[in-house]
C-alpha cells in the first residue's frame, strides 16, 4: 500500500554548534518522573536556542532521581526548525540492552572502504533529488537512482569475496565507523541465512549507527523471506519490539518502519508481543508532533487495536489523530 512505502529516512542529526532556535521538544520513556523536571533540566523550549553542550545536558537528566540514562538529539526539521527529542530510561523500565564493547584492531579491506564511500556520496546526492525508492526483494537493497544502484552492485562481490572479513569486523572491530560500514555491506552476501546470522548479533551493537544498518539489512532479508518462501529463511521480529523502547531515536524510528512489514498480514504472535512489550512506548512515539517520524507507530498502534489501514489511514489523512489514538487505548484496555 502506499502508506507503507516507507523508506529509511536519513537521520540528519543537526550539529549543536550552529544552535538554531528549536521547533518542537520531544520526551519520550518518561513514565513516573515528571516532565517538569525532565524540562527544567533539558533547560531550553521550542523558540529557545539549541543547547550548546548535549553531553552536559544528558547528564543533567541523568542526575534526577529514576533517570538512569538519557540521550539528547536534534532532527532537522519539522517546518524549518529542529526537532529536540529527548529520551529517558526510567529505572525498572522496559530496556533494550546492548552487547559489550568489542575491542579488537580490526578493520574492513581498503576496497570495501572506497566503494561505501561512493555509494555515500550517490546516496546523499539522491537523497537532495528526493530519489530514494529501492527494491529489497533480493535481500538487500537496489535503488532506482542509478548511481547508488551502480555502487551498490560493486559491494555484491565486495561481499561475497570478504565475507568471513566483514562479520569479523561486525562483531569485534572497536571503531564503530568499521562496524556499521560492514553492517550496510555484510548484506549484500550471497548467503542470506548466514547474513542474518550475523547480523542478529549486531541488533545489539552498542553504538546507534551500527544498529541502524544491521535494523536496515535484516529489514531486506525479511522481505527476501516473503518473496523466498522456499528459502525457509526465518526473520524474528523479537529484537524489533524490544527496540521500541530504546533510548535512541534511530532505534525506535528503524524498528517501527521493520515492524510494519512483520505486521501486514496482522500475525498474532507479532501483533501480542508489541501489545505486551512496547504499547506504551508505541502510544507515545505515534503522538510525535514529527508526522513522518510518528506515521509508522500510529498505524503499528492502530494494527495491534485491530483496526484496518484503510480506517487508519482515513482517520490520519482527517487530522484527528488524537482521537483515533484514545479510541485504540479504549480497545487495549478492554482487550
Amino acid at each position: 500500500m502506499r502508506i507503507l512505502c516507507l523508506l529509511a529516512l536519513a537521520l540528519l542529526a543537526m550539529p549543536l554548534l550552529a544552535q538554531p532556535r528549536i521547533g518542537v521538544v520531544e520526551i519520550f520513556g518518561a513514565g513516573k518522573v515528571s516532565r517538569e523536571k525532565i524540562q527544567k533540566a533539558i533547560g531550553a523550549r521550542p523558540g529557545d536556542l539549541l543547547p550548546k553542550s548535549k553531553g552536559d545536558v544528558e547528564e543533567a537528566l541523568e542526575a534526577i532521581d529514576g533517570i538512569v540514562q538519557a540521550r539528547l538529539e536534534a532532527f532537522c526539521c519539522d517546518q524549518g526548525k529542529p526537532v529536540l527529542y529527548v529520551g529517558i530510561l526510567e529505572r525498572g523500565a522496559n530496556a533494550f540492552t546492548y552487547r559489550p564493547y568489542p575491542q579488537e584492531e580490526v578493520e574492513l579491506p581498503k576496497e570495501i572502504l572506497a566503494a561505501y564511500a561512493d555509494f555515500s556520496s550517490a546516496l546523499s546526492r539522491a537523497s537532495a533529488e528526493g530519489d530514494l525508492k529501492e527494491d529489497l526483494t533480493a535481500g538487500h537493497s537496489l535503488m532506482q537512482n542509478l548511481p547508488c544502484r551502480v555502487a551498490q552492485e560493486r559491494l555484491i562481490g565486495l561481499a561475497e569475496l570478504h565475507f568471513h572479513t566483514i562479520a569479523s569486523v561486525l562483531a569485534n572491530a572497536f571503531e564503530p565507523e568499521q562496524r556499521s560500514i560492514a553492517a550496510y555491506v555484510l548484506g549484500y552476501g550471497p548467503d542470506k541465512a548466514a547474513v542474518l546470522k550475523e547480523l542478529l548479533q549486531a541488533l545489539q551493537d552498542p553504538d546507534a549507527s551500527v544498529r541502524a544498518n544491521a535494523t536496515r539489512a535484516t529489514k531486506a532479508l525479511a522481505v527476501y523471506a516473503i518473496a523466498h518462501p522456499a528459502e525457509n529463511l526465518r526473520v524474528q521480529p523479537t529484537w524489533f519490539v524490544e527496540m521500541l523502547n530504546s533510548v535512541e531515536l534511530s532505534d525506535r524510528l528503524e524498528a517501527s518502519r521493520v515492524l510494519l512489514l512483520f505486521t501486514e498480514k496482522r500475525d498474532s504472535n507479532t501483533i501480542g508481543n508489541i501489545r505486551d512489550r512496547a504499547m506504551p512506548a508505541l502510544l507515545e512515539m505515534a503522538r510525535w508532533q514529527h508526522l513522518p517520524h510518528a506515521l509508522p507507530a500510529y498505524l503499528l498502534a492502530g494494527r495491534v487495536a485491530g483496526w484496518s489501514d484503510v480506517s487508519l489511514e482515513s482517520l490520519w489523512a482527517s487530522g484527528d489523530r488524537e482521537k483515533a489514538l484514545k479510541d485504540m487505548e479504549k480497545t487495549l484496555k478492554k482487550r
